[in-house]
Order: structure tokens, then C-alpha cells, then sequence
């Protein structure tokens, strides 16, 4: 279990949506720092909050993050992007950059971070992934957070031996930018962010942030044919 109150925090995309929300709550659970990145460069004035530049689909942008961030003991893969696309006829740079962000950004992020949470403790890694991460029909999008499921979960054995915590997090529709344009249910960033960060204090691996979740999650034992998109809503 990592409990976050005096800990050095990373959020990645921690400017706007579920980032900014996290950011919130770590700061209100105590949190002594916290590097809040974007793609360009802004500025909070909050004490106790670095905000940074990060590209994720960059190693030099994250290595130069990691330089900065040497006392980082917490580091929460939030950025990300959904460019919605059929698989056959979207254009496949779109799938490329999807999955350059969604899945090899958080492992850019790993490989750089790991030991430096190893220098600090072991501390922890956490994941953001999807309910999209388990149906399908959902383009490039759900196909990256399946890869990025996948991942985490093999991250989580690799970094046992250093005793670093990993959790992956999914979640339904939030109500953030992201999925602004979409007339479906969506819960209060504030809320989830409130339950990964409960997980992570609980020792959990694996946080399921909503009903919709708990119902998509439990579904993995039944028909393939089951697993989609329009199930989830």
C-alpha cells in the first residue's frame, strides 16, 4: 500500500479532465509535491504543484521529465487520446498515433520512471485504461487500452522485485472533453479520481472506478460476441 499524503506525485495530462482531478485529490490527501504536465507549456500557481511540458509519444520529452522529477515516488499515466475511427476506413495515422500515445506513451513513461521509483522506495504506478479496454467497437481507441491493459499487467510482474505498486484503473465515460460530444452517462472526474486514489491506498491492483465497469468486467467469462461497445451503454 503507498498512502499519498507526503509523497512526490507525477500526473500526466494533469491540466484538464480526470488529470486535473487527480491532481486535486492528491494535493488534498496530502501530497507534498505534485508534476502536472501537458503538451505546452502553462502554469498553477498552487504551492506544492510543478507544472511541466510532456510529450508522451516523446522519449527525449520524457526523459527530460525525469530528470527534472528525480524525487518522484507516485506516477499516474493519465494522458491520453481518443481520435474516433472505424479500424478499416479511418485514417491510419490515427491508429498510429492512438497507439503511440495510449500505449507506448505509459510504457515510455515506465521505462523512464521505474528507476527512480525504485531509488525512492519502490512507490508506485498507475494506469489509466478503459471499460472500452474489455468491448470491442470502439475503434483504435479500444484497442489501445486493451494493449494498454495488457501492459500494465506485465509491468506489474516485472516490477514486484523492486517493490513497486502497479494499478490499473478503468473506468467508464467521464465527463471530461474527451467525450464531450457524446449523449451517454458520465460520472463526476472528481468521483473517479477519489476512487483510484482509495485503490491505490488500499493496495489494490485494479481499480473499476464505476457500475458500468464492475458489470463489463464480469461479463469476461461469458460470450465474445457479448463483449461490445453497445453492451456497455
Amino acid at each position: 500500500m503507498v498512502a499519498v499524503a507526503g509523497r512526490v506525485v507525477v500526473v500526466t495530462g494533469g491540466r484538464r479532465g480526470l488529470g486535473a482531478a487527480l491532481v486535486d485529490e492528491v494535493l488534498a490527501r496530502g501530497a507534498r509535491k505534485v508534476y502536472s504536465t501537458a503538451r505546452s507549456a502553462y502554469v498553477d500557481d498552487r504551492p506544492g504543484v510543478v507544472a511541466a511540458e510532456l510529450e508522451v509519444r516523446s522519449a527525449a520529452s520524457v526523459a527530460a521529465l525525469a530528470e527534472i522529477a528525480t524525487d518522484a515516488e507516485i506516477v499516474f499515466n493519465n494522458a491520453g487520446i481518443l481520435l474516433p475511427a472505424p479500424l478499416l476506413t479511418g485514417d491510419f495515422e490515427d491508429v498510429t498515433v492512438t497507439f503511440d500515445v495510449n500505449v507506448f506513451g505509459p510504457l515510455r513513461m515506465a521505462r523512464a520512471f521505474a528507476p527512480i521509483l525504485a531509488a525512492n522506495g519502490g512507490g508506485a504506478l498507475v494506469d489509466m485504461h478503459s471499460v472500452l479496454s474489455w468491448l470491442a467497437g470502439s475503434g483504435a481507441y479500444g484497442a489501445s487500452k486493451a494493449a494498454a491493459w495488457s501492459l500494465t499487467n506485465s509491468l506489474r510482474i516485472e516490477l514486484a522485485r523492486q517493490n513497486t505498486q502497479v494499478v490499473g484503473v478503468h473506468a467508464g465515460f467521464i465527463d471530461t472533453d474527451m467525450v464531450s460530444a457524446l449523449e451517454l452517462p458520465k460520472a463526476d472526474p472528481a468521483d473517479v479520481a477519489a476512487r483510484i486514489v482509495d485503490g491505490l491506498e488500499s493496495g489494490a491492483a485494479e481499480v473499476l472506478a464505476d457500475d458500468v465497469t464492475v458489470a463489463a468486467k464480469a461479463a469476461l467469462s461469458g460470450p465474445v460476441e457479448s463483449l461490445t461497445f453497445s453492451a456497455a451503454r
